[in-house]
């Protein structure tokens, strides 16, 4: 058994069933590549229900998912990184969305919202099973904040950019809303506590104001964040101080 944070094996040769990895990505294959990803990420997930994270490893993973403990490395950095492998898909998907919108910016930042929650909502039961791990995981927990914030930067730089004569802070407070609605409807679909669909989200995203009102004196900004009610005050202090960093 390795160690689930070390790294790949060099003398191990990598099964003739994997050859196909190293094949050039067309928009298909990266499809197929994607949905290889989110096997490995179903099986990571089913066994840290089964055994619990710290007690599962990368071995058992690859051989779970049918793939060799190398070709587990060059999909992911480490054990953490799978849990939220369906993130970065989601996160990578939404960017090229919103490279590609040329209608209102406004716009662009709620149906990329959509879209997100709609492809959770196809992986639903990956999404539930996640929940429950992440909850019972306090590095995870840290993880899902950072992972959070990433969402909300990616819709805040592209609003920068595509709206810069609008208010900064009428920006960040946008995208803060709409961000959150999207993991509150989330939240309540993977706990099992709503069957809320895209179309329910974005009824209640176009409630969301849009900016365009009277400037506001940015020196006297107020800032809104949810941590888990188990972390610990020095790490929610310790957060809070690298976020408020990365908003200038």
């Amino acid at each position: 058994m390795g160690n689930s944070r070390g790294t790949p094996d060099s003398g191990r040769a990598a099964p003739a069933r994997e050859a196909s990895a190293a094949a050039p990505r067309t928009r298909g294959g990266a499809a197929i590549a994607t949905a290889r990803r989110l096997t490995v990420v179903d099986q990571a997930l089913r066994l840290f229900a089964e055994k619990g994270y710290e007690a599962t490893t990368v071995d058992e993973i690859a051989e779970a998912a049918g793939i060799s403990r190398r070709t587990f490395f060059r999909q992911f950095r480490a054990k953490e990184d799978v849990v939220f492998a369906d993130h970065e898909s989601q996160l990578a998907q939404a960017r090229e969305f919103l490279a590609g919108w040329d209608g209102d910016p406004w716009e662009g930042v709620l149906a990329a919202v959509v879209g997100v929650f709609e492809r959770f909502t196809q992986w639903r039961d990956l999404a539930a099973r996640r929940y429950r791990v992440v909850r019972q995981v306090p590095a995870l927990r840290e993880r899902e904040i950072v992972t959070v914030f990433r969402y909300e930067r990616l819709f805040t730089d592209y609003l920068r950019e595509r709206l810069r004569g609008e208010s900064d802070l009428a920006l960040v407070q946008f995208t803060a809303a709409v961000t959150a609605t999207h993991n509150y409807l989330l939240r309540r679909m993977v706990r099992g506590e709503s069957d809320a669909g895209p179309a329910d989200l974005r009824a209640a995203l176009d409630a969301i104001p849009r900016g365009g009102g009277d400037a506001v004196d940015e020196s006297d900004q107020l800032v809104l964040a949810v941590f888990p009610r188990t972390m610990p005050p020095r790490q929610v202090a310790d957060l809070l101080a690298r976020r408020l960093d990365n908003l200038d």
